[in-house]
């Protein structure tokens, strides 16, 4: 049997297309609301690790927070036991040793508890030693001094900086939409700062001012995305909501659908350039002083994008199912079989052109059935031919009608013109031709 280009076999299927081709036509109905169970488990999971790495093994916190001397310089291949070798011969003990992109050797001490001449003693040894470690005189050593009150200062106002953000957080969304959604975007907030705190913790990563602000950034970032999915929540709300044929938990499922496309998008493009620092400029090229804001970035803009799809709106609505209009709904739509259901976001759309289209034309009908003052009804096609008489003029009875015949509502009947109310002319008298054709 031969085939044409358009033929299909009898018994065969179309190859449905995969998962993120159907993501970006609108063709996906994933529904993360009823799956909320387990997105909660993930995260708790995370959470609960990082909770209990924190209460046992604490952050590795920087000479910024806790105060101390620290010491920088360029040492390519150096190991790290022979940096702490030659820290413990300059007479400095407990002193911690990294590796920054594999040239660049700090070590960090805490002598703030040493006499003023002791510690200017140990500084200067120890700066010596790095010194040879590099091949460099020891003054070329990057040295950076913190007393511990200017570390207590800096972690009270990061403490700060978080708590005025929450605050104008929950403001400004109670404002903007309502306060069950401040609640849950709070919550991802939360949410992503735990994460991201317990793999700090975790893995040991240092903690610096530049992890502050990496926080700061990636919490806005956060706050950003779920702030654009409740907005679509919002105006599904009004529409699709406000026909009783959809829950609330379909109405999210709807606007995540229509926002996961954008969501993916936003956060690749995000997170790919900030990568490209960590890796490219902090490990590669050595700039050090990018890797703790950059890995602060990467963990909170991941975490940020996977809260505000799995935290904030299964969370949102939860909440918003408690009420008694959605109970209601809930309850009426489980005997009926005009439930909506999940809708794919082409669905959605083709759905509300169908609506628009249908509510202007019945506009359009209602229209041309009223008449406007000062406005008069014409009849049209065959109505109009039936409605004037064997001399060509309309009769006094006839009544004025739409273009398809009918009536028109409110419309009067139509009264005889002027033209068929006056009688027909009268010949002229005067001078007319005679026999021959001669004027008389």
């Amino acid at each position: 049997m031969t085939l044409t280009d358009d033929a299909v076999p009898t018994g065969a299927t179309e190859k449905r297309p995969n998962p993120f081709v159907r993501l970006y036509r609108g063709d996906t109905s994933f529904d993360f609301v009823g799956r909320r169970r387990m997105w909660y488990l993930i995260s708790g999971i995370i959470i609960v690790a990082g909770l209990v790495s924190m209460g046992t093994r604490g952050f590795n916190f920087g000479i910024d927070f806790k105060g101390g001397t620290s010491w920088e310089v360029s040492a390519p291949g150096v190991s790290t036991s022979t940096v702490q070798n030659a820290v413990s011969g300059a007479g400095v003990t407990g002193a911690t040793v990294e590796i920054l992109g594999g040239r660049t050797v700090q070590v960090s001490a805490d002598l703030n508890s040493l006499p003023a001449k002791t510690k200017a003693a140990d500084i200067t040894a120890v700066s010596t030693a790095m010194g040879r470690i590099g091949n460099i005189p020891g003054s070329e050593v990057t040295l950076t001094d913190v007393g511990p009150t200017w570390g207590s200062q800096i972690t009270n106002k990061a403490i700060l900086a978080v708590l005025v953000f929450f605050v104008v957080v929950v403001l400004y969304i109670s404002v903007r939409f309502e306060w069950k959604m401040a609640i849950a975007a709070l919550v991802a907030v939360i949410h992503d700062l735990l994460i991201t705190a317990g793999i700090y913790s975790l893995t040991g990563f240092q903690v610096t001012p530049d992890t502050v602000i990496a926080v700061l950034t990636i919490l806005g970032y956060s706050l950003y995305d779920t702030v654009v999915v409740f907005d679509r929540v919002g105006e599904n709300t009004k529409g699709f909501g406000a026909s009783g044929r959809m829950t609330y938990e379909d109405v999210v499922n709807l606007s995540m659908n229509q926002t996961l496309a954008r969501s993916i998008n936003t956060s690749l493009v995000a997170i790919l350039p900030v990568l490209g620092v960590l890796v490219i400029g902090a490990q590669i090229l050595g700039a050090t002083t990018l890797q703790y804001f950059g890995l602060a970035l990467v963990i909170g803009l991941t975490s940020g994008a996977y809260s505000s799809i799995f935290i904030a709106s299964p969370i949102l609505s939860s909440m918003k199912e408690r009420e008694t209009r959605y109970i209601n709904i809930r309850a009426k739509l489980a005997s009926r079989a005009d439930r909506t259901g999940l809708l794919t976001p082409r669905a959605a759309a083709l759905s509300t052109a169908s609506s628009a289209t249908t509510a202007r034309a019945a506009t359009g009908r209602r229209s041309a059935a009223v008449k406007r003052p000062g406005e008069v009804l014409r009849p049209g096609g065959a109505a109009r031919a039936a409605a004037v008489a064997d001399d060509g003029l309309p009769d006094d009875g006839d009544v004025a009608t739409n273009g398809a015949g009918r009536p028109a509502t409110g419309a009067a009947k139509r009264p005889a013109s002027a033209s068929a109310r006056r009688p027909p002319p009268r010949p002229r008298k005067g001078k007319g031709k005679g026999k021959g054709g001669k004027r008389r």
